[in-house]
């Protein structure tokens, strides 16, 4: 069942966010940041996030969320144990109509260069790889750039995407 979120859910948020994250990033992020993203550092995050998170429940427990932020899809994780499960797709498709509803005709998202597997979801769910993206990150008061891909979607009929091409422009 895909929903939105409820303050309850946001402590088993944070543990997938956090097992996913350290899962799909280390090697890919600076050295520095896979230091600082420690469960207490997304426990801390997740309490204000409530309202623009969607989670996927499996027979009762959240099994992956994610976080849309106008046009931009923030988040989209899903705990290590049910990769593969086919947890993701209904989630982004969530988000994808989020941000539709929300009256943009694109979305985008942030994918860190090395994580191929995300990537490589992301461009079979109509996703295209638009341009680099070096990703500002803040930790522990420290800010990191991470090398990231910026992929987008049009997400209403007749949209463009941010840089001003339709998927036929490709």
């Amino acid at each position: 069942m895909i929903r939105p979120a409820r303050p309850d859910d946001m402590r088993a948020v944070a543990d997938i966010w956090h097992r996913a994250w350290h899962t799909a990033h280390p090697g890919h992020v600076p050295e520095g940041l896979t230091a600082a993203r420690t469960l207490e550092a997304f426990r801390s995050r997740t309490p204000s996030r409530v309202a623009d998170t969607t989670v996927a429940e499996v027979d009762g427990e959240v099994a992956g969320f994610t976080m849309v932020a106008d046009d931009e899809v923030e988040q989209v994780f899903v705990d290590p144990e049910r990769h593969g499960s086919g947890i993701a797709a209904p989630l982004l498709a969530a988000a994808e109509q989020q941000v539709a509803a929300a009256g943009h005709d694109a979305a985008w998202l942030a994918v860190v260069v090395g994580n191929a597997r995300a990537r490589a979801f992301y461009e079979k769910h109509g996703w295209h790889d638009a341009s680099d993206l070096p990703y500002e990150v803040v930790a522990d008061g420290t800010t990191y750039v991470s090398p990231c891909r910026r992929y987008e979607k049009v997400v209403s009929t007749g949209g463009t995407t941010a840089t001003g091409r339709s998927p036929r422009d490709r």
